[in-house]
């Protein structure tokens, strides 16, 4: 794992360099922390023993995702660190299971003076309120403080789908985006580009695939792992179908099954930047919005459905997610089918 800094950091010069330290000793596999990189943390061995003991209980036993696993650790090491400026030095368990609604409170907004945003804010609280619950559930001591502090109020975020000519302009005309490239990247992207649309994939799930999940060979279907390491089962398009085996085709690299399906010109698996700035040079050449993004794609994948009839449980399912209420979003875009149902269903309409 790699040490990471969140953006917001960059500028506060006082607070880089300790969590830097946090992350560096955290990201580490061993529930083992000698006395050397407690020093260096800067943290009470205690405090430092248990936060690793639960950033291993959340990847082992939790099964969260590497990502959501950094981003706790990173929002636990400047809480930590904020306490240690907070009261003057660092804090220990009995200082931890000590704390007031006041002092998470100060921490919030010590972290909105830094320009975090409430989603970010939202989530180091859950992060907290987690912790917390599991120093109660391993024994450590129970403090209350942290579930009574609110969480920041969200804005209310729609969507942000392409009309469906302009998400087939930018799957067939991402050729754009790079003169005369190797023909094999450009049907790696195409193929990519077109399970995003065509079965709502992240583009995470895409990317983690193995040859040996590939659709071909008459396979009309994907087992994908997502979030939670969920697994779910989506149909696939037959012309996803013929752009995968069109690049497995022209890839020059021979590929095993338990190879990655999607590489890049080094033979590794192909990193999502690669997709992005493909899509940033493709949107230039066609006129369209920022909002052309990867994630756009499986937006317009679940609007599109949703417009031409297709039931919001299905679609949960198809785009795996854990609440129907995410999924309910799409409604909010597609007002012109909600509408259509009602005038067709409503007895008085």
């Amino acid at each position: 794992m790699e040490t990471h800094v969140s953006r917001d950091l960059t500028t506060h010069p006082d607070i880089v360099a300790p969590v830097v330290r946090w992350w560096s000793v955290m990201a580490k596999q061993s529930q083992n922390i000698g006395q050397e990189d407690i020093s260096e943390l800067g943290t009470a061995p205690d405090v430092a023993a248990a936060a690793q003991a639960w950033l291993v209980y959340l990847k082992t036993e939790r099964g969260l995702a590497a990502h959501t696993v950094e981003s706790y650790t990173r929002d636990l090491g400047q809480f930590l660190f904020f306490l240690g400026q907070h009261f003057g030095g660092a804090p220990d368990m009995p200082a931890l299971l000590a704390l007031s609604a006041r002092d998470i409170r100060s921490f919030l907004a010590y972290r909105r003076s830094q320009n975090v945003g409430s989603r970010s804010l939202s989530r180091a609280l859950s992060a907290l309120r987690m912790f917390f619950q599991y120093l109660e559930r391993r024994g450590y001591g129970k403090n209350d403080a942290v579930r009574a502090v609110s969480m920041p109020k969200l804005p209310h975020a729609v969507p942000k789908p392409l009309p469906e000519a302009k998400a087939t302009a930018l799957i067939e005309g991402s050729d754009l985006a790079v003169p005369e490239p190797p023909n094999w990247t450009l049907a790696r992207d195409t193929a990519v580009l077109t399970l995003l649309y065509g079965s709502g994939l992240r583009i995470s799930e895409a990317l983690r695939l193995q040859v040996c999940d590939a659709p071909i060979k008459g396979r009309d279907t994907l087992r994908v792992t997502g979030k939670g390491n969920k697994t779910r089962v989506v149909p696939v398009l037959p012309v996803a179908c013929e752009a995968i085996q069109r690049y497995l085709d022209l890839c020059p690299k021979k590929l095993g099954p338990d190879d990655p399906l999607f590489i890049g010109v080094r033979g590794k698996r192909l990193s999502p930047r690669i997709i992005q700035l493909r899509l940033e040079k493709a949107r230039a050449a066609l006129g369209l919005p920022a909002t052309a993004t990867p994630h756009a794609l499986r937006h317009s994948f679940a609007t599109h459905l949703l417009g031409a009839g297709a039931d919001l449980r299905a679609i949960q399912e198809l785009l795996g997610h854990a609440s129907l209420s995410t999924t309910q979003g799409y409604t909010e875009v597609d007002r012109a089918h909600l509408l259509k149902a009602y005038n067709d269903a409503h007895p008085r309409a």
